[in-house]
């Protein structure tokens, strides 16, 4: 979100930006890091800021920092705060643009903030710090009517803003891997296994002793972060190292990396089940399932002798002028078993910053940056900026021991680093401390967090002088961090005395049982839980008097809580450790010691304060009585990540949320502390609380696990909140770049969260990865979840042209109908035959009704010939698709005709309107001197071969059973064509306008159809082909071929000349698109057919004819798109069936006895309710139908419906509610009974309530009081019998057996999509209800699609048997795929958890009906989700259901009337709210 505010446009001038542009006659030269202006001294003097110029702050993400100005004297005028706080994004962007593409840094990360006055002589500003990063700040003053500010003398004021996790605690085990092995306690080789290994020595061999592995650091694991309390594994590096050649010692020195990329397989046992990486990440795993930290150590100055760089990138490595390989070195020593790389090469910045993203990918959380000084800063500053751009939080440690403090600070502050390694653990008496320790002090609270490592692998082990001695350097450098910066080598809690030598494998004395493993837990358990070892602690060394000791005061500014450390750093002498109590404030003769929890005499005089301290003892002295307690309650918990570090991430995630939403001037209303807890305790409502724009809470839920298996949609603007039970970590990603990472948060309730910010919305639906760790106890689970990040809806669009990347989906099929019924359907894969429904021709034979489809034109089979070289026309040639128009599509090719040159060749297929016949145009367009494409003059030769069948769209052609011998005898051949007429009822004709028809029988046999297997049908299908059609194009000239079917009735197929029109090329532009609205508008034209003298819908293609609840449903979409001629013939059409209540559930040809449907009379009120609506008339209901009026049908039934119905259907007396009879609701599977619902389904109920406040509108008899009472009723009676409080949604139905009152009915617990129609109906209109519904079918939610059932456990169960046969599971009737065998896997799975296209609209109108007007945009961009259906299947339509598991693959119809028409319904109505 930009902040508001005046803002300067930046330009080249001398080196430095010259700002200028909102004030334009303000000239003055500044540089963005550093804010020195031409303003005069005497100016400068009466202007004061707070904090003053040139001071540098260390901070944490989830902090708020004030600035202030004042002036000496009241002026008007106003003050602002230019910084680059809040744009790190865009100083990243710069960075790295400066190395990968050359382009200068411009400073456009650089805003002005307008500040607010407090009084006539200062102003204020809350800046916030929501990203990790190094930032400038400083605040300027311009009088009224002035061009020129007035700035403060001195520098820019330096924030570090460090991440929220790192506020405290930061406790590192520095682990050598290779000595968790055998050795790890000792004794692990013997006197002879030693003289044995020095003779084979001798003799040239390599001896390598075992390893320790990632998996026996595993095993320790509860020890290390659990009993000793750390919080970061650091590991020695990892990688493989030379073990031969250019070994070093016994096992070859880690840091000589043969690939900074992959693992040592010494680390890892042999599983076949595993690689080492793997296995590494196992390690990963463990860790974060503690709720600690990675780090790993990479020396990437250099690598190790023959390392892989040797051979990809020679030129990399730094030789001498004679051409010998620079090997690194420090402290006079050379290191001849690596070699050194050159960062004068900025390709190598790049290939390392790959390296480090890599880890980054596998889990790493930080690295230790081994010899960082010996790289440049600018390439440590890309380096790390590319690193921030994807993994914000990532910790870089610098271990810049022998190099300059002036470059550690820079590389703190320029490059970004976070932490360097303090040199306390070189510093051993009081005189060297007090010289060492301030300075440390100074660049931890100003830089970065300088880490006080009590021993590290480069120093002889503490415990080689004494116990008592490593005892006291353990505490002093623990007690004396920042922020728990603190860090020792494995071994130091077991008294290792033996040096850590990297090259090889030496004791860690693990089990001794001398050892401070205590002592370790309680100073850790000090930093993680006493304020004065967390951020916003002064630390001053009070120490007074003479003697080796050291007194430390700290001082928690938040809290007031001090804490004084005494130490005596003689481990062999007593000491005297005396201190100024006027600096300490701690009064009294006793204080309490938290180390040993033992209270302490203080003797006191006039001077000082003291006590008397053994050999090497430490104190941490407390004044608070409580302080023990709070350690002592501390260690008996078995919590590991401290308290102090989850406030710190909260406030940084509610801070996160409000910053989106706010400007900087409401920082004066925000409470980071009440925010998160505010967020902690209900996450989605702090959310909706601070959206400014609507009642809406922006928050799209992702569920572990219920949504692994579910596209979770991300409309614009909204946050992404993923839940799980346990912890987890979490990152987006998309093209393997990381766009966004959280780790968990804990709720109040238990659960853990985290709310991934809103990401800029993609131009297109844009698909990414949620890439999820679970950290499931003892078995962390890696899973990847697929989210669609929703573009604008103004920008959702459908294709027109497909490309040949888009033949990867051979699903891809045109649909043209002929308004009779009739249907081409052709996939763009050309002469793909996937379906037994596939055909070109398919006829509707009777002319006056549709009826089951006949085929007869399966597929044309062609080829082009040029001198003999024959090419057939198939995807190899392929170019593009065009999707024409609703009923025809243009393929074009390049077709290869031998010797490189090609032939550029459209063919247009389309259905003839009312006719059953079908033209195929194959044009040749000219070569208009296209490179390589075939002269126009000369003649190519066009060979078609149609395959042909005789049979029912759901029957397939088997040879054998007469075909074979029948149907050659069954053409008729001519010159130009062919007449096919097997029997007397059916008849193809084809015919070619210029060629010539080649009698050639042939069969092809055994014609599979990919998904007649899927639905457990017989996939195999014979095809029979009479010949082929000959003729030669020429460039600019075309032949058509017609073919049609009649049946007894009709005579011949309609010879249609084309048209100039007709064959001209179609213009193939690269962005022709569709609105999504616009597309489907017309797509509706394809299932409007005649049906007598009136119009019915065809309810999908490629097998359903006229269905009434689905015509009726689909006549909403039609009034809506204003085509209410066609709606009023439809209404009329099925008002003329109605009978005692009932209207056809389905019609097949003149059949309408199916009347078992309770929803589709009472569609026929909504459809009559919006067209009088539309009309602004109830003229319609007064027109004549069957002998009644439309108004007369309407009342006939509702009486019936109060009465009962022949079938069954009857209103409760008690509740008004209306009984449904089992599978009379449009979930009807039956045999086996998949949803029977019996009894009251909540959807009936909610149409039931719009029909009766419809009749209350339109009854002429004086009764409309009685409708309203009855209406009321029924929503009373919803809000009293579906709510299950528990759950937050209504039941789906009141199970129950006729006769059986709705009191006494069973609710069930299944969460459908079916209660959407009482709120989008009116029934539910309880604004708490509607928004609960609406959060729990959120779940159900899929692109373009909603589930029927959500994926979870229901308490009422459902059975589903088969033959006697149990076939689901009935607490868990959830099915996510639909395919296999129709009885036992389809049905079952069709209404309960396949996702269906039509009910998807009634979720975003319910939305918008809930949250108004302002939500549209949200509903419009999840009905523009559709779109990517639109593009896949059959081109321009909707299908009718997906799989409700990803990858949600189109099932059923691919062409659904009432998907369509409910999209462009809902669309119209939300468009028409702007």
């Amino acid at each position: 979100m930009t902040w508001s505010g005046r803002f300067f446009s930046a330009c080249r001038a001398e080196g430095r930006p010259r700002f200028n542009g909102a004030l334009e006659d303000l000239q003055f030269e500044f540089h963005p890091l550093n804010l020195y202006c031409e303003a005069r001294l005497d100016k400068s003097r009466w202007v004061i800021q707070d904090p003053a110029p040139g001071i540098r702050i260390l901070m944490f993400r989830g902090d708020i920092r004030s600035f202030t100005l004042s002036l000496a004297n009241p002026k008007k005028g106003g003050a602002w705060l230019r910084t680059n706080i809040g744009h790190a994004e865009v100083a990243r962007g710069e960075i790295i643009e400066s190395v990968e593409k050359n382009q200068p840094p411009l400073g456009r990360d650089w805003f002005d903030i307008p500040m607010k006055r407090v009084d006539d002589r200062s102003f204020k500003i809350a800046i916030p710090l929501c990203e990790v990063g190094h930032f400038e700040a400083k605040c300027f003053f311009l009088g009224e009517g002035e061009t020129r500010p007035v700035w403060p003398a001195g520098p820019n004021v330096v924030i570090n803003v460090e991440p929220a996790s790192t506020c405290s605690s930061n406790i590192i085990y520095n682990a050598f891997v290779r000595q968790f092995g055998p050795n790890k306690s000792g004794n692990f080789l013997f006197d002879s296994d030693k003289n044995l290994i020095q003779d084979l020595d001798k003799n040239g061999y390599t001896v390598i002793p075992p390893s320790g592995t990632f998996r026996d650091l595993i095993g320790e694991l509860d020890f290390i972060i659990g009993k000793l309390g750390c919080r970061m594994l650091l590991l020695l590096p990892i990688h493989p190292t030379p073990t031969t050649y250019a070994r070093m010692g016994r096992f070859g020195s880690p840091y000589a990396a043969l690939s900074f990329t992959a693992v040592d397989p010494a680390l890892a046992e042999f599983d076949p089940r595993a690689t080492p990486l793997e296995q590494f990440i196992e390690l990963v795993d463990a860790v974060h399932e503690r709720q600690a930290m990675v780090f790993i150590d990479i020396a990437i100055n250099h690598t190790g002798w023959a390392a892989g760089l040797h051979e990809t990138h020679p030129q990399w490595l730094v030789r001498d002028p004679d051409g010998q390989i620079k090997v690194p070195g420090a402290w006079g020593v050379e290191w001849a078993d690596l070699t050194r790389l050159d960062y004068t090469n900025k390709d190598l910045w790049q290939y390392m910053a790959d390296v480090f993203i890599t880890w980054c990918r596998r889990g790493v959380d930080g690295f230790r940056c081994d010899a960082g000084y010996m790289i440049p800063i600018p390439a440590w500053r890309y380096i790390i900026a590319r690193i921030r751009d994807q993994y914000p939080d990532t910790v870089f440690l610098l271990e810049g021991l022998g190099g300059k403090i002036s470059v550690t600070r820079d590389l703190l502050n320029k490059a970004n680093f976070n932490w360097a390694y303090s040199e306390l653990f070189q510093n051993y008496d009081r005189g060297q401390i007090e010289a060492y320790l301030p300075g440390a002090n100074e660049i931890s609270a100003s830089d970065g967090i300088t880490v006080h490592f009590a021993e590290t692998h480069d120093n002889p082990r503490l415990a080689e002088r004494s116990r008592v001695f490593a005892r006291m350097r353990t505490a002093l450098c623990a007690l004396c961090s920042h922020q728990g910066g603190f860090g020792f080598a494995n071994g130091v809690e077991w008294y290792a005395s033996e040096k850590i030598d990297v090259h090889g494998s030496p004791s860690l004395n693990w089990g001794a049982d001398t050892n401070q493993v205590k002592h370790v837990r309680r100073l850790n358990t000090l930093l993680k839980m006493h304020p004065a070892f967390h951020d916003q602690t002064e630390l001053k060394m009070v120490q007074k008097g003479e003697g080796n000791h050291l007194a430390l005061l700290r001082h928690h500014r938040g809290s007031g809580k001090k804490l004084l450390i005494v130490a005596n750093l003689d481990d062999r002498q007593e000491a005297l450790g005396a201190w100024d109590p006027l600096e300490t404030d701690m009064e009294g003769t006793s204080l309490m010691d938290l180390v040993t929890g033992e209270a302490v005499v203080i003797e006191t005089s006039e001077k000082y304060h003291a006590c008397r301290l053994d050999p090497g003892r430490v104190f941490c002295l407390t004044a608070d009585e409580e302080d023990m307690d709070l350690i002592l309650n501390a260690e008996s918990q078995t919590a590991i990540c401290p308290e102090r570090i989850k406030r710190q991430r909260l406030r940084a995630k509610a801070l996160d949320v409000f910053r989106f939403y706010n400007d900087i001037q409401a920082l004066d209303i925000f409470e980071p502390d009440s925010a998160a807890r505010e967020l902690s305790e209900s996450p989605v409502e702090y959310c909706r609380r601070l959206n400014p724009v609507s009642d809406e809470t922006r928050v799209i839920t992702w569920q572990w696990p219920q949504d692994i298996k579910r596209e979770v949609m991300v409309p614009p603007d909204h946050f992404l909140m993923v839940r799980a039970d346990i912890p987890f970590r979490a990152r987006i990603t998309g093209q393997s770049i990381c766009l966004s990472q959280e780790e968990s948060l804990p709720g109040l309730d238990g659960s853990f969260f985290a709310i991934f910010s809103p990401l800029p919305p993609p131009g297109i639906h844009q698909s990414y990865t949620l890439k999820l760790s679970v950290y499931m106890p003892g078995e962390p689970r890696h899973v990847d979840g697929p989210l669609l990040f929703l573009s604008r809806p103004e920008e959702a669009a459908v294709k027109q042209i497909y490309g040949r990347s888009d033949l990867a989906d051979r699903s891809l099929v045109m649909l043209g109908t002929n308004g009779r019924g009739a249907m081409l359907r052709a996939h763009v894969s050309w002469g793909e035959l996937a379906s037994r429904y596939d055909a070109l021709l398919a006829g509707n034979m009777d002319p006056e009704f549709p009826e089951d489809r006949w085929i007869m034109f399966s597929r044309c089979r062609a080829w082009l010939v040029f001198q003999d070289y024959s090419q057939e026309i198939c995807d190899d040639g392929f170019v593009s698709f065009c999707s024409e128009s609703s009923s025809s599509g243009v393929w074009r090719y390049q077709v290869l005709t031998g010797q490189g040159q090609y032939v550029f060749l459209n063919v247009r297929v389309e259905m003839i309107e009312k006719e059953n016949t079908l033209r195929m145009i194959f044009f040749r367009e000219p070569s208009k001197g296209r490179n390589r494409g075939l002269a126009d003059h000369e003649p190519v030769r066009l060979i078609l071969r149609p395959d042909i069948e005789s049979r029912n769209f759901h029957n397939t052609t088997k040879a054998f059973q007469g075909a074979e011998d029948a149907w050659p005898k069954a053409v008729d051949s001519h010159p130009d064509g062919f007449v096919f007429s097997p029997d007397p009822g059916h008849r193809l004709s084809q015919k070619i306008s210029d060629g010539v028809f080649v009698w050639e029988p042939e069969w092809q046999y055994m014609i599979h159809r990919p998904m007649e297997a899927e639905r457990g049908l017989d996939p195999d299908s014979d095809l029979f082909s009479p010949g082929y059609f000959n003729a030669f194009l020429k460039g600019g000239r075309s032949v058509t071929l017609y073919a049609g079917i009649a049946g007894a009735q009709n005579s011949g197929t309609p010879i249609i000349k084309p048209s100039m029109q007709d064959v001209e090329t179609v213009v193939f532009e690269q962005d022709r698109f569709w609105k999504l609205d616009a597309v489907l508008e017309k797509s509706m034209d394809n299932y409007m057919v005649k049906r007598g003298a009136l119009r019915t819908v065809i309810a999908g293609y490629p097998w359903f004819l006229d269905w009434g609840r689905d015509a009726l449903i689909f006549v909403r979409g039609l009034i809506a798109s204003k085509k209410t001629d066609e709606a009023r013939a439809t209404l009329k059409l099925f008002g003329q069936y109605e009978k005692d209540g009932t209207i056809p559930n389905m019609i097949h040809g003149e059949n309408a006895r199916n009347r078992d449907t309770s929803d589709a009379p009472l569609w026929y009120f909504v459809a009559c309710d919006e067209l009088v609506r539309a009309e602004e008339s109830e003229d319609f209901l007064d027109t004549a139908c069957g002998g009644r009026t439309i108004r007369q049908i309407l009342f006939s039934i509702a009486h019936s419906y109060r009465t009962g119905t022949p079938n069954a259907i009857r209103m409760d007396p008690e509740s008004g509610l209306i009984f449904s009879p089992a599978h009379f609701t449009w979930m009807d599977t039956d045999s086996p009974a998949g949803t029977p619902r019996e009894g009251y389904p909540i959807e009936i109920q909610a149409l039931w309530f719009a029909a009766l406040s419809f009749l209350a509108r339109i009854d002429p008899s004086g009764e409309k009081g009685d409708w309203d009472n009855e209406a009321f009723r029924v929503q009373s009676s919803i809000l009293e019998y579906y709510v299950l409080k528990e759950e937050n949604y209504l039941a789906d139905c009141l199970h129950a057996g006729p006769g059986t009152p709705a009191r006494k009915a069973e609710p069930d617990d299944a969460l459908r999509p079916n209660q959407l129609l009482g709120v989008t109906l009116g029934a539910v209109t309880d604004r708490r209800v509607c928004r609960k519904i609406l959060a729990s079918c959120e779940e159900l939610l899929v692109p373009g699609a909603i589930r029927s059932l959500a994926d979870r456990r229901v308490r009422r169960p459902l059975f589903i048997d088969h033959h006697g046969k149990r076939i689901n599971h009935p607490h868990f009737p959830y099915q996510g795929k639909y395919a296999g065998d129709e009885d036992t896997n389809r049905k079952p799975a069709y209404h309960n958890g396949t996702a269906w296209t039509w009910q998807f609209p009634s979720y975003c109108e319910a939305w918008a009906k809930t949250y108004g007007k302002k939500s549209r945009k949200t509903a419009l961009a999840w009905l523009a989700s559709s779109a990517g259906l639109v593009t896949r299947g059959c081109i321009g339509h909707v299908p009718e259901i997906l799989d409700g598991d990803f990858p949600h693959k189109q099932r059923g119809c691919d062409a659904q009337a009432w998907g369509a028409s409910e999209i462009v319904r809902v669309w119209k109505l939300l468009d028409a709210q702007k």
